[in-house]
């Protein structure tokens, strides 16, 4: 916490939520920037314009519990200054998320789930819904779509107890940038992507026949283009898969991003067919893939489904053929804020120049329900 500013860091704040601490997350942001991603818990009033006009006394219509700590949040950390000082004037216990929504957007937590050969740890970042995961075996451990700093990687190996063996990714995405290349030069370890690409930077390619063995396990690499040309899934047999954006809990992904019409609809056929493949498996397999739509509650509990229940409660999926192809292009969403920004630096690698929170500002726009 910063005293002298009264503004607390998105690292204490996602501290304390992981560590279940009592706060009274105030989100004063216009209502279109709340619906399109939010703090779990936070508690919302729609106060941007009255503050920014000096009307403080909008934050009276929020009824806030006595001797409650409250930290308020706005886009990038400016106008909920303003709030926060108006309520420590009222003699409340006020804070300011420093660097707002942006700042939040690397904000993380974990579920984890033990198998009988191997572990599961889903680290998901609350705000952008990105998921990685690090999956391990006999103390032998790989990651997948390495999506926040470095830091969170090595804090959560050596937590373990683990030895990094590989990291690798399902696709190159284009919602988030991609730290895989930092993390697996940390680790010392080789770097496995997805081909075809157009990756400037030395990587070892994966391709159909490629697989992980880690401990007592092995992961199966499954071609699954259509998200993007060269996208895959990692298959361990009879029991877990994870598709990368080929298919989420809830949807399906996108064609057509960095692709004109006549590509768009080319990759959705790619779709189709490597869901039909996905949708061969086992109904009891379980799909982790890299992305939900809704920000992570801190509660610890994985975010999955079954091949079954994919079946079942995907609604898009219950069309077949040209009749999924034509559907899926019609109800393609926005494009992702950045994304071809964000695609040039994951084929570089080279993050050195920017800042990430600023790019990767907003929610991610992956999928198609």
């Amino acid at each position: 916490m910063d005293n002298s500013k009264n503004t607390i860091n998105a690292e204490t704040l996602r501290e304390w939520l992981e560590n279940n601490e009592p706060v009274f997350i105030l989100d004063v942001r216009p209502l279109s920037q709340r619906e399109d991603w939010k703090i779990p818990g936070s508690h919302y009033i729609d106060a941007y314009k009255r503050l920014n006009e000096g009307d403080n006394s909008v934050l009276n219509e929020i009824d806030i519990p006595e001797n409650a700590k409250v930290i308020t949040v706005c886009a990038a950390g400016k106008t909920s200054q303003a709030a926060a000082e108006a309520l420590r004037q009222k003699g409340i216990d006020a804070w300011s998320l420093e660097g707002g929504m942006k700042a939040w957007g690397t904000a993380w937590n974990t579920a984890r789930k033990q198998f009988t050969d191997f572990e599961v740890i889903q680290i998901r970042r609350t705000g952008k819904g990105c998921m990685s995961y690090i999956i391990s075996s006999n103390n032998e451990a790989l990651i997948i779509d390495a999506s926040l700093p470095v830091e969170v990687y090595v804090h959560l190996i050596q937590q373990h107890n683990l030895t990094v063996k590989y990291v690798i990714e399902t696709h190159i995405h284009a919602d988030h940038l991609s730290r895989s290349k930092q993390v697996a030069a940390y680790f010392h370890v080789p770097l496995f992507l997805p081909v075809p690409n157009k990756v400037r930077f030395s990587h070892n390619k994966i391709t159909a026949d490629t697989t992980f063995s880690i401990g007592a396990v092995t992961l199966q690499c499954l071609p699954t283009p259509g998200h993007t040309l060269e996208s895959v899934s990692f298959y361990i047999e009879n029991s877990i898969v994870f598709t990368g954006d080929t298919i989420f809990t809830n949807a399906v992904g996108r064609p057509d991003l960095k692709a004109s019409e006549e590509e768009s609809r080319n990759k959705a056929t790619l779709l189709y067919h490597s869901l039909q493949k996905l949708l061969l498996l086992p109904d009891h397999v379980l799909v982790f893939p890299a992305h939900t739509n809704k920000p992570v509650d801190f509660d610890g509990k994985l975010i999955n489904t079954t091949i079954s229940r994919a079946k079942n409660e995907i609604e898009i999926l219950h069309n077949t053929g040209q009749d999924f192809i034509n559907m899926l292009l019609q109800k393609i969403p926005p494009a992702p804020a950045n994304y071809m920004a964000i695609v040039e630096r994951n084929l570089t690698g080279d993050f050195s120049d920017i800042d990430p929170a600023e790019l990767e500002a907003g929610s991610n726009r992956c999928g198609i329900s």
